[in-house]
């Protein structure tokens, strides 16, 4: 069984290669076809294959990717309202980022008893401890792997956390 990356939508549809129903326990089973998507809506998976023999399911949930085209710019009659969103923007530039290495969970602490590992204003080095993220029951330690100091925390203890999103940003 392969596990594709998740988008975190809860709408869900499935699709079958082969229209057996069966009963027999096979992946084509009603019933297993259930846990599956059961198992993808806890897992917060969009994508889950299944091979048996020389029958194969491909079960996929949430909408289809849909092409992003930008919009011309119209930056004279921009209305207030998005000149303020781009403000942040400006306001974290030269901000470091510390991203995750992996899918989990965000933990602060390496205990929920313990205290964090770094707040706002904690001066971090390269192999300074920042967080805790857990895969399947496995508790992986994230380092820093930059100097400076932690300028703002952008998930919360307990957050489900993606590949490649952005935990902190450091001020070098």
């Amino acid at each position: 069984m392969s596990k594709k990356k998740s988008t975190g939508n809860d709408a869900s549809s499935a699709g079958a290669a082969g229209g057996d129903r069966g009963t027999g326990g096979g992946p084509m089973d009603v019933g297993v076809l259930e846990k599956l998507v059961k198992l993808m809506r806890a897992n917060d998976l969009t994508c889950v294959e299944v091979a048996d023999g020389d029958r194969r399911i491909l079960l996929k949930r949430g909408p289809e990717a849909a092409a992003f085209v930008p919009a011309a710019p119209h930056a004279a009659h921009a209305p207030a309202a998005e000149k303020a969103a781009a403000e942040p923007a400006d306001a974290d530039a030269g901000l470091i980022p510390i991203k995750s290495v992996m899918v989990g969970t965000y933990y602060s602490a390496p205990s929920p008893d313990s205290p964090p590992f770094v707040q706002v204003g904690s001066r971090v080095e390269e192999e300074s401890d920042v967080c805790v993220i857990e895969a399947m029951k496995v508790f992986n330690t994230i380092k820093a792997e930059c100097r400076g100091v932690i300028a703002k925390i952008l998930v919360n203890n307990g957050q489900p956390v993606e590949f490649g999103q952005p935990l902190f940003l450091v001020k070098p």
